[in-house]
């Protein structure tokens, strides 16, 4: 499975952008996909938000309320649409894609979109 991330940029703080990810490879389908973020100087990615093949969504705190998840199944690409974006929310965001298959979980990672949020 590969995963094609796109729709990073620049924007002001209060400002909006949308990601998109589109899986390929996937004869099967995917069950969840997400969205993490690694900010600039950290190790860490962290989690962001995810949705299941049926459309059930998961959050993290610090954007809920601004950001959301959809997937489009048949397209098999999911996006996040986020609003009023803050610094804070700076980072590279990567998609992410768990399918199981075969009695266990696989996990697939997109390359990556930069987000930079500027007060």
């Amino acid at each position: 499975v590969q995963l094609q991330a796109s729709g990073g940029g620049l924007v002001l703080a209060g400002g909006s952008l949308s990601l998109s990810c589109t899986t390929s490879g996937n004869k099967f389908g995917v069950n969840l996909m997400s969205w993490y973020r690694q900010a600039p100087g950290t190790q860490q990615r962290e989690f962001i938000a995810s949705i299941t093949k049926n459309h059930r969504t998961n959050y993290r705190d610090s954007v809920k309320g601004r950001f959301a998840i959809s997937r489009d199944n048949a397209q098999n690409t999911v996006y996040l649409e986020m609003n009023s974006l803050k610094p804070e929310d700076t980072a590279v965001y990567y998609c992410n894609a768990d399918q199981f298959l075969s009695g266990r979980w696989y996990e697939y990672w997109g390359q990556g979109t930069l987000v930079t949020v500027s007060s």
